[in-house]
């Protein structure tokens, strides 16, 4: 299984993260403070932030006294007027690799050292202003209770085959909802990119009128539960939490097809607690701390120790890097074009 991350890792660094431009800093960004006592992070919400306080947060603030502030995840466009007006409010961002990315590119992000981190252990390099930290999956998520077998899409082909698979289908309102929907029109991974936009569209609109569109990760899983929507592409660690204790009615996720990415931090140029931002950041990849989070939730540390201290619960939710269908996403892409497509996708969707 350790094999089968280092593919996933290896294969997801060949698919491409940004190259770092460099950027002046922004007049008037509120600088560290040295005394300050806290450090605020951005974050998903749910049962991932749950998780994340009871493996990271909680532990960092008792080893360090740092307390962590928690907003919402709040998007690159809000990222672009801190930076703008000076008015910067988070310290630590989290983020899809393509958004982070995307990010890199606009300068948003202060260089980190590489010192801060042990790269012999881990399987992602850090970029110069930005670190991988896990790795997500995107798959079939339905309510097994309801739709026994063959009786569900489990592909991203059968996700969009509505006369097979009648139903509502519930995914994330974001543009990286293309790359599913090249998929679910028959595009080979390997094709993905760059992405033709105008075949994407198409797709989508084969399903948009039986879509519900989620602002959050929850959202997806609880639409699922209450029978609002019929299936969804939704994170595994999502669909997982939901047969634990308190989750609700247990749904299935399918490894058949998935979509895989990375998730990463950056410290925001004009962090106001930057320096508890660079503790923050350093703590998250230390491999104790990574196993710590990755026995809670089904996501893949980039620590190549803590992958050898997950459980055997935890490692049946990694997928097979070796499995033909499934896609890695390309960061650079999103890098270079995540402006465009993204005002494409928003217009698509008011018509």
């Amino acid at each position: 299984m350790d094999r089968h991350f280092t593919e996933i890792s290896r294969r997801a660094v060949l698919a491409g993260t940004a190259t770092l431009l460099s950027a002046p800093m922004v007049l008037g960004a509120r600088r560290a403070t040295a005394k300050s006592d806290s450090v605020t992070m951005c974050n998903y919400g749910g049962s991932y932030q749950d998780a994340t306080v009871k493996a990271v947060y909680d532990p960092f603030t008792q080893e360090t006294g740092i307390k962590v502030n928690i907003v919402p995840f709040p998007g690159l466009d809000k990222i672009k007027a801190m930076q703008l007006t000076g008015n910067v409010e988070l310290d630590v961002w989290s983020g899809s690799g393509q958004d982070t990315a995307s990010g890199s590119k606009r300068g948003f992000w202060e260089s980190l050292d590489p010192a801060l981190f042990d790269v012999q252990d881990m399987v992602i390099e850090p970029k110069s202003d930005y670190v991988a930290y896990e790795a997500y999956i995107q798959g079939m998520a339905w309510d097994p209770a309801k739709y026994g077998q063959g009786k569900h899409p489990t592909t991203f082909a059968e996700f969009f085959d509505m006369k097979k698979f009648p139903g509502r289908r519930v995914v994330r309102k974001l543009p990286s909802m293309l790359e599913a929907a090249l998929l679910g029109d028959g595009v080979a991974p390997k094709d993905i990119y760059p992405l033709d936009l105008n075949r994407a569209f198409r797709a989508l609109d084969r399903i948009k009128s039986n879509t519900v569109w989620a602002q959050t990760n929850p959202q997806q899983t609880s639409w699922l539960q209450t029978g609002e929507a019929d299936f969804g592409n939704c994170y595994a660690n999502r669909v997982k939490a939901t047969a634990e204790p308190g989750g609700g009615v247990p749904l299935a996720f399918s490894f058949e097809q998935n979509i895989i990415g990375d998730g990463c931090l950056a410290i925001l140029k004009g962090a106001p607690n930057k320096e508890n931002a660079i503790k923050l950041v350093a703590y998250y990849l230390r491999p104790e701390v990574q196993a710590r989070l990755y026995n809670l939730i089904a996501l893949t540390p980039v620590s190549k120790k803590a992958a050898r201290m997950l459980s055997p619960e935890m490692r049946k939710w990694r997928p097979d890097p070796n499995n033909p269908n499934n896609l890695f996403i390309d960061n650079d892409y999103w890098a270079d074009n995540y402006d465009a497509v993204n005002r494409r996708f928003l217009e698509w969707l008011l018509t």
